[in-house]
């Protein structure tokens, strides 16, 4: 993930055979650069391991107000291709409520 001047941009790099094929032999960039827009820009840099998704989505609608309705099933959809693309991994409840009682 790479900070631009207007939001985030993630990196994502070629790793299929098919994909390092077409580096190697159509000589196509070896890594998709995404630019995200400033509420999917505020999302990613909330996903840092510490917060649940209801703590994020109310973050996000204090942020963004009306302008990130319907924030729940938008939020659900972009997480879910995060994690498609190996950029985001769950964490489950009990895991991360232990990590609080550990790090008190």
């Amino acid at each position: 993930m790479q900070k631009a001047e207007e939001g985030v941009t993630l990196v994502l790099p070629r790793k299929s055979w098919l994909e390092r094929q077409s580096v190697k032999w159509l000589k196509q960039p070896e890594a998709v650069q995404i630019h995200l827009d400033d509420l999917g820009s505020a999302v990613v840099a909330r996903c840092i391991g510490n917060q649940t998704v209801g703590e994020i989505a109310d973050e996000i609608h204090e942020h963004f107000g009306e302008a990130a309705e319907p924030l729940l099933p938008r939020l659900a959809k972009f997480m879910e291709v995060l994690e498609a693309n190996g950029l985001l991994t769950w964490q489950s409840s009990t895991v991360m409520n232990h990590d609080k009682l550990m790090a008190r």
